[in-house]
């Protein structure tokens, strides 16, 4: 589900103190698309939305939302947006989120 391997290596990058800066950016801004999927999104921006999770949960190593972002995203560009299951990423977000903030690795 996380990529720890990708979280220590952007923490050994940039440092303790921007990796926290990051980490509270990331959350931030995935937050604020995660509230709009769960209120439902039209299927004209489900593409750009999926894109834009897919590229946040890479940076941070949210591998399975990555995954499923794409798939979406795929989808949704191949004119089946009604067919992207929101609830499911919000899901997998918050599944992710749990795990990596319950990390006792993660203290930010």
């Amino acid at each position: 589900m996380i990529d720890w391997d990708r979280i220590n290596e952007l923490r050994d990058e940039i440092g303790d103190e921007d990796f926290a800066e990051v980490v509270v950016l990331f959350l931030a801004e995935v937050e604020e698309v995660i509230d709009e999927l769960r209120s439902g999104i039209d299927a004209e921006d489900v593409e750009s939305k999926m894109h834009f999770l897919k590229g946040s949960a890479l940076n941070l190593g949210f591998r399975a939302l990555a995954e499923l972002c794409e798939k979406n995203e795929h989808s949704a560009k191949a004119g089946a947006a009604d067919d992207v299951n929101q609830t499911e990423v919000v899901a997998c977000y918050d599944q992710s989120k749990l795990s990596f903030e319950t990390n006792e690795e993660m203290t930010v």
